[in-house]
């Protein structure tokens, strides 16, 4: 994947983040207080800036009690 494939994979990643994380009623905050993560993780998760790793995907998606191919599916 070239970085522009990357770079916008990883922001349309980070949108579908944040509208299911919205969808759900949760803030930046509660998800990142529930993760144990700060709050700069969450935003920059849900701008594309940073790249994580399946398994904060996948705590993301358990705290969010959905299937983890649904942060995935956009």
């Amino acid at each position: 994947m070239d970085n522009s494939s990357e770079k916008a994979f990883l922001i349309a990643f980070g949108k579908n983040l944040r509208k299911v994380r919205t969808e759900k009623g949760f803030t930046q905050a509660q998800l990142a207080n529930d993760l144990g993560v700060e709050i700069s993780q969450i935003s920059r998760i849900e701008r594309g800036i940073i790249n994580t790793s399946i398994g904060n995907a996948n705590d993301i998606a358990k705290v969010l009690k959905i299937d983890l191919k649904e942060l995935f599916s956009f």
